[in-house]
């Protein structure tokens, strides 16, 4: 089975793009990141025309996260447990004791299963900048989702958490590590953050197969990024320890940045023996 995680920036915008490398690809199941629409915006029916079932949660132009399977696509949760919501004056300011506000759910994850695996569409909060609200919660964000894998781990479940982490783990997953001094994406809480997970006991497959320093997922769109391989590596898929024994390859797609209309994001491509 071939699992594929991938940031798309707009799937309304690269539905015939992100058809052609489903086709291509020969794709099993792929985790899409900040589609952009609202669930009635989808192009579901291109997707169904192609042979895929998809779950799709988004609630407005901004987040957005979604799921395309053809070996199934069952149970479907537009969150994990006690996934935390964002609102910046509660952040900031508390919550009303006499209001009992809840911050909302933002559309930043999706789960299903597929082909028996326990596949998660993950868009982790960027963080902004160090000390704003955001940041706050992109690490109680990423700590409670660490919380459930441990869950999901220890129950035995086969379960992929892919898709765009916004975590920058090693100093040469970056172009040039000084450019983010003092910014998101690579500080100590970040980073630790992320290695949770393999604390967790779960196997980030990608740096299995793909140790190769300077190997990136991401290029911006500004200052002529991907000719000069100004790149971030940002985009993930840790398994649990019942899938990671499955996992017998792993490739990034770094042709699919190329091109008119390109995400400045590629395919992160896992595959999986029976």
């Amino acid at each position: 089975m071939r699992l594929v995680t991938w940031n798309v920036n707009s799937i309304r915008t690269r539905v015939d793009r992100v058809l052609a490398f489903l086709d291509r690809s020969q794709t099993d199941v792929l985790a899409i990141q900040e589609t952009k629409c609202r669930d009635d915006q989808f192009p579901t029916a291109a997707f169904e025309a192609a042979g895929y079932e998809v779950a799709h949660f988004g609630l407005s132009q901004w987040n957005g996260v979604a799921i395309a399977s053809r070996v199934g696509l069952a149970d479907v949760a537009t969150h994990f447990p006690e996934q935390p919501g964002f609102a910046k004056t509660i952040i900031e300011d508390g919550p009303d004791p006499l209001l009992d506000v809840v911050p909302p759910i933002e559309a930043r994850a999706i789960g299903a299963t597929c082909g028996g695996v326990r596949v998660w569409s993950l868009y982790v909060p960027h963080g902004r900048a160090l000390g704003d609200p955001h940041y706050t919660y992109k690490l109680a964000w990423l700590d409670t989702l660490r919380t459930a894998a441990q869950g999901w781990a220890d129950a035995g479940d086969a379960v992929a958490l892919m898709g765009d982490w916004n975590v920058i783990p090693l100093d040469t997953d970056v172009y040039d590590a000084t450019a983010f001094e003092g910014k998101t994406h690579v500080s100590l809480p970040e980073r630790a953050a992320f290695d949770a997970f393999g604390e967790a006991r779960y196997t980030e497959l990608t740096r299995k197969f793909l140790p190769e320093e300077r190997t990136y997922t991401y290029w911006d769109y500004q200052q002529l990024a991907f000719p000069r391989n100004k790149g971030l590596r940002i985009d993930f898929c840790w398994a649990s320890p019942a899938l990671a024994g499955r996992a017998s390859a792993a490739a990034i797609d770094r042709e699919e940045r190329k091109g008119k209309g390109a995400s400045d994001h590629v395919p992160v491509i896992v595959d999986l023996t029976d």
